[in-house]
């Protein structure tokens, strides 16, 4: 009985470091967005820390990587067509 209390209470102790500064990492981001600083690195390395415990952030981590990944297919393909011209 004692055992299995202290597990739960490790892993809910566990879920809110991980809550606490992966929300502390996306804020510090988004301020970045308007103040100095490489806020598309921090943002999602504060969805990266998120999606170790929560399901809905590796969500929008997924569908992060998928819109850099086809945003970068897409300046590639402009840099070639410009090249062709």
């Amino acid at each position: 009985m004692i055992l299995k209390t202290i597990h739960l209470t490790y892993k809910m102790a566990r879920r809110i470091v991980i809550l606490v500064v992966g929300a502390t990492v996306m804020l510090v981001g988004v301020v970045m967005i308007v103040t100095p600083g490489p806020a598309f690195v921090v943002i999602p390395l504060g969805l990266a820390i998120l999606s170790i415990e929560f399901a809905w952030a590796r969500h929008w981590l997924r569908k992060l990587r998928e819109q850099i990944s086809n945003g970068a297919a897409q300046l590639q393909s402009n840099k070639i067509e410009q090249r062709r011209r």
